[in-house]
């Protein structure tokens, strides 16, 4: 009976301890991967408050045109699509930086819920490569590019969508293993990518130029003689997927993808386009919202073969900024059609005139400039692409979600 008693509580000794979070228990089963709190997860050692404080995610990489750079055209001396002086910034702590707003741009906004620590920096600054926040990601994004390597051209110097993933595989890669040379839970290849690499956003905002700039340019393509559209919407998603895939083989896993914006509403396609009066000009909507089906679709179906290890979450800029023209008196927005900034001549009207004037309340318009959103507008898009359960703004995962794989 001595006996039995001693087992039984032997037995309930060893299941109470089963049931503690012991401290070592985390570690070994991180340790079981062979990622043992790098960046980011280091914080899943700590207590409560510094696991909501921490970053959600190692870092963030992001590609495409002005609607996510935030400062790399400052560096271009021949750009003509550059955003470095005031009225942008306005309302920015850092006043003119690049960003084609008065405040945040999308990326800002979206940083800021990932709880990353500062802003990602633009890989165009010397600044960039000498500072360890450069573990936290590297904006390559370029104002005026698009997925074609000819987009922008008639804007001056822009760094392509293909030279962006170029910049972050040349220079960026090796700066970062050359930072993380020294640290002991990051051993070769295949762990700098499965520990570090895989944990990362790599976020992706492009393609309307292509339209603007390239399909609908008079300039380029003439009245007659263009590729048709649904030709030309094949081709960018089809060299998208290309560039997709090459992030993939160079260790990406984890894809934001935000679709291209209504710009058929947009104050300088509706001033130049305008002939009825309409709220937005429909074949140019009609174009955006092709490519942004057949994007959706790539996200869902087409990439699952050619990247079966990626998870990607599509962002419906468009819908998130069409409920807001469409409905705003249910999202606090007075003016849809007009800029809040006075348009610059000299860029046909896209960009603000230098030192111009500024509307009051910029949170009551949609546009900023002739192209781009306001802040207010921006952290909305960052917001729902997030956190919204709805797949009319997130699919088929939001980024909070996918941040957690």
């Amino acid at each position: 009976m001595a006996k039995l008693v001693y087992l039984l509580t032997i037995m309930s000794s060893l299941a109470m301890l089963l049931l503690l979070p012991l401290p070592g228990r985390c570690e070994a089963a991180a340790a079981a991967t062979g990622c043992r709190h790098v960046g980011a997860g280091a914080a899943a050692a700590g207590n409560k408050r510094q696991r909501r404080r921490a970053p959600q995610v190692e870092g963030m990489f992001v590609f495409g045109s002005s609607v996510v750079d935030n400062g790399n055209n400052n560096f271009l001396n021949g750009s003509g699509v550059r955003a470095d002086y005031l009225p942008y910034g306005v309302d920015f702590p850092l006043g003119p930086s690049g960003r084609f707003s008065n405040g945040r741009n999308v990326i800002d906004a979206l940083g800021e819920l990932l709880r990353l620590p500062g802003l990602v920096p633009p890989f165009a600054d010397p600044r960039t490569r000498r500072r360890a926040a450069a573990l936290r990601g590297v904006n390559f994004a370029s104002g005026g590019s698009g997925i074609l390597d000819n987009t922008g051209k008639l804007t001056g110097e822009v760094v392509s969508l293909r030279q962006q993933i170029r910049n972050f595989e040349a220079v960026t890669l090796p700066d970062l293993r050359a930072q993380m040379r020294g640290d002991h839970r990051i051993k070769g290849h295949d762990s700098f990518q499965r520990c570090y690499l895989s944990k990362c956003l790599f976020v992706i905002g492009t393609g309307g130029n292509d339209y603007l700039l390239n399909y609908f340019n008079p300039r380029k393509n003439g009245t007659e003689g263009g590729p048709a559209l649904p030709d030309f919407t094949r081709s960018l998603i089809t060299k998208l997927a290309d560039h997709l895939q090459r992030l993939y083989g160079l260790g990406a896993r984890k894809f934001v993808i935000f679709s291209i914006q209504p710009t058929g509403c947009t104050p300088v396609v509706r001033a130049f386009l305008n002939i009825t009066g309409a709220a937005c000009i429909e074949p140019v909507n009609n174009a955006v919202a092709l490519f942004n089906s057949e994007l959706r679709r790539l996200v869902v179906d087409g990439a699952r073969s050619r990247m079966p290890a990626a998870r990607l979450a599509y962002i419906d800029s468009y819908k998130i900024i069409k409920d807001m023209l469409d409905h705003p008196g249910k999202h606090g927005v007075r003016e849809t059609g007009r800029a809040c900034c006075e348009m610059s001549r000299s860029s046909s009207g896209v960009l603000c005139k230098r030192r111009g004037p500024v509307c009051r309340d910029r949170t009551e318009y949609v546009f900023f400039d002739g192209l781009h959103p306001t802040d207010a507008v921006n952290a909305r898009i960052a917001r729902k692409g997030y956190g919204s359960s709805s797949p009319e703004h997130a699919y088929p995962i939001n980024v909070k979600k996918l941040a957690m794989l």
